[in-house]
């Protein structure tokens, strides 16, 4: 009876060990809802919310191996919302409830001569209205993000540009 009790305390303290171990994946902690709030930020054109939680020394890579900072991706973001209106960000599948944007933050452990490291990845479709043609740009868009020290040091854009720098280049230039 004892060896059967000392058992079930072994089996008890080791199984409620609850210490992280390994690459944890949440969805309602306060990156992914930064993530959340910087969208919203986005959606609502308040360039400088946006930056708040940019690194000065943010690396953003727009389909390209090549970085865009700060100066660029703010003006890139006015010169969008002054081509389109109505600008939404969704996530539904088969009929299911929109989530507006699919969140989720990774954090990694250190492995293999890497640091540990937080990043968030996002999902949606991106649309909006051309306030020039009045065309509709629909496109799916996955964005990833690195964390280091509460802010985003390094953005990757992945979505197919084509139908939105269409409308984009009809901006008349000054």
């Amino acid at each position: 009876m004892k060896k059967i009790i000392l058992i079930f305390l072994t089996a008890l303290f080791v199984g409620c060990d609850t210490a992280p171990t390994g690459v944890q994946v949440t969805f309602d902690d306060e990156k992914s809802n930064a993530i959340r709030a910087h969208y919203q930020n986005y959606l609502n054109n308040n360039v400088e919310a946006l930056q708040s939680l940019w690194s000065p020394d943010l690396n953003i890579y727009i389909n390209s191996t090549e970085a865009a900072g700060v100066d660029d991706i703010s003006t890139a973001i006015t010169a969008q919302h002054m081509v389109f209106e109505n600008i939404k960000m969704s996530f539904a599948e088969d009929g299911g409830e929109d989530l507006g944007v699919w969140v989720q933050t990774i954090n990694y452990p250190a492995n293999n001569g890497y640091e540990a490291s937080t990043h968030s990845q996002t999902w949606f479709t991106w649309s909006g209205t051309s306030k020039i043609s009045g065309n509709e740009v629909v496109t799916p868009v996955f964005i990833g993000f690195q964390w280091e020290d509460g802010k985003i040091i390094n953005e990757w854009h992945h979505y197919d540009p084509t139908n939105m720098n269409a409308e984009m280049a009809l901006l008349p230039t000054e």
